[in-house]
């Protein structure tokens, strides 16, 4: 008998352990421990500021420095504004600029001499690039590879997603694989 109560003193003691450790309990989290700091190498750091050619009917052409993220409208303010009478239609005054971009105010681009090799091979000039943003159905029917039908595509795209930021996004237009946008991506602009 002195047995069995051994036993049973040592189940029951071995019962309350097994029940002691295996409760819920609250356990305390360390605190985190910070990252080490990784030290950048030193990337060449851009322009706080662009550089942009603002000519034609403005009050003082020329070169004009603004501030990374300026915009059409930025560099017309910087040049004096327009003259009066100057044809400011054309241009899309919310457009980002873009460094050593020219901007004419007025007057159209110049074509391009027949020797030069920007000409098509149709034998026709090729101008400045066409902004995608303001360029109609016929200007974009008179690129290499778009007709009428692929012209409203662009059209249609640009109604529906807003005005083009990239040149990417051209290629989400139906109708433009790879092909065409490798022609079409030097000829046209957002």
């Amino acid at each position: 008998m002195l047995a069995l109560a051994v036993v049973l003193v040592v189940a029951t003691g071995l019962g309350f352990h097994h029940y002691w450790t295996g409760r819920p309990r609250t356990v305390r989290v360390p605190p985190p421990v910070p990252a080490p700091v990784r030290v950048r190498s030193a990337a060449p750091a851009l322009p706080a500021q662009l550089t942009v050619d603002v000519a034609g009917k403005v009050a003082r052409p020329g070169l004009r420095h603004l501030p990374k993220g300026s915009r059409v409208a930025d560099a017309l303010a910087a040049a004096g504004g327009p003259l009066p009478g100057a044809n400011t239609t054309t241009l899309n005054l919310a457009r980002p600029l873009a460094d050593g971009e020219q901007i004419l105010v007025g007057v159209a681009a110049p074509a391009p001499a027949p020797d030069d090799p920007a000409a098509l091979p149709d034998g026709s000039a090729a101008s400045a690039p066409l902004d995608l943003n303001t360029a109609g159905v016929a200007q974009l029917d008179a690129l290499p590879g778009v007709g009428p039908v692929l012209a409203q595509h662009i059209l249609a795209f640009r109604a529906q997603h807003g005005p083009f930021t990239s040149l990417q996004q051209l290629r989400q237009v139906p109708g433009i694989g790879d092909r065409k946008f490798s022609t079409l991506k030097s000829l046209v602009h957002p």
